[in-house]
């Protein structure tokens, strides 16, 4: 059984049943459609390619946790199911080289980056559906609003109260207990008949939600070397740009054919799935003594701290800002309504794009500071172009440099903070530095909707405060901080 499950040979299996099942889709079934009138063929043989495609993307998920092998084979087999043929080729490489690959341990932080990737998932798909499924149970725009800001709220809180038991307790039984008390909160949707249950289960669902993020993030930076910091960050970033472009989408349309509670509950069975492996891999990776737990470590203000603050405040201010004066200035440009998603998402694909980079060549030669002011100056400057821009292929250079700001701002502030603390205030760190983010885009959708200004101004209004912040960073920061360093802490 353990020869079956080799990943060479399910990656190899899965490869040549998605290749033989292309082969059938186009050069059976599809001229079946359009040659004899027979679409129900492209139907039934689309469906099932669908299926098995699923299947070889999880197959070469496998491959590369257990092999690690070079990501670029990973790559070719992803490219490979896209092309006739290809699939076949690719197996004859894979074949001759099969005894290069060499199962390895999976390391403990992937799992930690699965549990990031949960969170944030959680987060992304409630985005497109939890106003009209407020509105569904007969909610006025009042309560349906309280319905969504409700759960931002309790977030910021549950981000705090995790900082502080992280560092008291231990990352492992936040961890646990914010997987346990979220897959049961998504549960209780179900259960949701009226707007006023519906608050009371966004006000829990807030809360334990909250529990998860510091605490991973935070056992994340206490096993990573530390010239390592920046990769590591940059690997995180990936995996929640991935949720915010898988997130939404997922949520949108599973919720049109089945329901909102349903699409809650598939996100539940990952979070149970999730503990499970939380329980069996991760208890014995706290290795502080309870005396050092329970000392805990008061937080001590640095500038690299107050900086990764600033960074994680203005982000998801810009980010708040962005999703409420977007779709308002598209429509005004006369565009389909969609095109305010489309460059939504490709500025999501472009950030994931440069995490990649950055995990996998690393920007340990660039300090952070200068990839935190230069990351958020060029958000600052996207927001103030996006209120000129008035063509799409100007708003999609735009979104692009907007990306490349966000990823090299995300990582960037996590390192800050990861200078600025120690193991023992690591956990407050960042329950602050979440709680912030939520702040910001409170600040940032709702602030910038009271400014008396159409979106142009509003839009300025959001690049000049960003841009006073670069500039205080630039003033405060020692030069020398700024011009030289790297990933590594003092």
């Amino acid at each position: 059984m353990r020869e079956l499950l080799h990943p060479v040979k399910v990656v190899r299996a899965a490869g040549l049943a998605d290749g033989t099942s292309l082969l059938v889709l186009l050069g059976i079934a599809m001229p079946l459609k359009y040659a004899a009138g027979m679409p129900m063929a492209v139907t039934i043989v689309g469906t099932i390619h669908g299926y098995i495609v699923i299947f070889y993307l999880l197959a070469i998920l496998y491959a590369q946790l257990r092999l690690q092998w070079n990501v670029l084979w990973s790559l070719l087999c992803l490219a490979a199911a896209f092309v006739p043929f290809g699939n076949f080729v690719l197996d004859r490489a894979i074949r001759r080289r099969r005894h290069q690959f060499e199962i390895r341990p999976i390391p403990v932080k992937w799992l930690v980056y699965a549990v990031v990737f949960f969170a944030f998932l959680d987060l992304f798909t409630q985005l497109p559906v939890m106003s009209t499924y407020a509105s569904s149970l007969g909610a006025g725009a009042a309560v349906a609003g309280l319905a969504v800001g409700m759960y931002s709220m309790t977030n910021l809180f549950g981000n705090l109260a995790s900082g502080i038991w992280t560092d008291r307790r231990g990352a492992y039984p936040v961890v646990t207990a914010g997987l346990a008390l979220t897959s049961g909160v998504l549960l209780l949707y179900s259960l949701v008949a009226s707007p006023a249950a519906l608050v009371a289960v966004r006000f829990l669902h807030g809360f334990v939600s909250g529990l998860i993020v510091p605490a991973a993030f935070t056992f994340l930076a206490n096993v990573t070397e530390k010239d390592r910091q920046g990769s590591q960050s940059a690997v995180s970033g990936t995996f929640v740009g991935i949720a915010a472009i898988a997130g939404p989408a997922y949520s949108g349309i599973m919720a049109s054919r089945t329901s909102v509670p349903f699409v809650f509950a598939t996100v539940a069975v990952l979070g149970l799935g999730l503990l499970l492996l939380t329980v069996i891999f991760l208890r014995k990776q706290d290795a502080r003594s309870k005396e050092e737990r329970r000392a805990g470590g008061r937080l001590v203000w640095r500038r690299e701290l107050l900086q990764s603050f600033a960074g994680a405040f203005f982000l998801m201010f810009s980010q708040g800002a962005l999703a409420y004066l977007l779709p308002l200035h598209v429509q005004a440009l006369g565009f389909d309504s969609r095109i305010s998603g489309t460059l939504l998402s490709m500025f999501g694909l472009i950030a994931v794009a440069v995490f990649i980079v950055q995990a996998r060549v690393g920007f340990r030669r660039l300090p952070p500071a200068m990839r935190f002011t230069a990351g958020l100056a060029m958000m600052a400057v996207s927001q103030l172009l996006l209120g000129h821009s008035t063509s799409m292929a100007v708003l999609v250079a735009v979104m692009t440099l907007y990306g490349l700001g966000f990823a090299l701002l995300f990582p960037a502030m996590n390192t800050l903070l990861i200078h600025g603390t120690t193991e023992t205030n690591r956990g407050q760190a960042y329950g602050w530095f979440y709680a912030l983010f939520s702040a910001g885009t409170v600040a940032g959708s709702s602030g910038i909707g009271l400014v008396p200004l159409p979106a142009q101004g509003q839009f300025i209004v959001t690049g000049c405060v960003m841009l006073a912040c670069v500039a205080a960073v630039l003033l405060t920061a020692p030069r020398a901080k700024i011009l030289a360093g790297s990933d590594q802490g003092n």
